[in-house]
């Protein structure tokens, strides 16, 4: 199961749950409108993602050839709690630094927050360290 490339500086958006085409339809609008003018999404909507574990997209990335082209270092995965939740809080996961770390990004937080990881202006772990309890990212805190 290769992992998708996308072609500009948008962040993978992987659907993982198939079970309500409204949902998905709400979480893709969601995003476009946190975002405003820019998209900040790729969206992928595969059936073979369906239910997929984050432990098998690190196995698929780390036997990824280099060759291939650039490594994804991150994506995002909409699942059940992102289609059951209002915020459609998509899961965020590190392919990269901390395999495996995660960390959970409401709609209205993800523009601010693939836009730093895409250009490398922010590291994943920054987002995951600013996480709540729950671990959320609800933005930083105003100092």
């Amino acid at each position: 199961m290769p992992l998708p490339q996308p072609d500009d500086l948008t962040s993978l958006v992987v659907r993982t749950d198939f079970h309500d085409e409204g949902a998905w339809d709400a979480v893709r609008a969601a995003l476009d409108a946190a975002g405003g003018d820019d998209s900040n999404a790729t969206y992928v909507s595969d059936p073979r993602f369906a239910g997929v574990e984050v432990r098998a997209l690190l196995a698929e990335e780390a036997a990824a050839d280099e060759d291939e082209g650039e490594l994804v270092v991150h994506m995002f995965l909409a699942d059940s709690t992102t289609m059951a939740d209002p915020a459609h809080p998509l899961l965020a996961v590190d392919l990269w630094e901390e395999p495996g770390r995660t960390f959970r990004v409401p709609a209205r937080w993800f523009p601010d927050v693939s836009a730093n990881l895409s250009i490398s202006n922010m590291d994943f772990a920054e987002f995951a360290d600013a996480a709540d309890g729950s671990g959320t990212f609800r933005g930083f805190e105003e100092v």
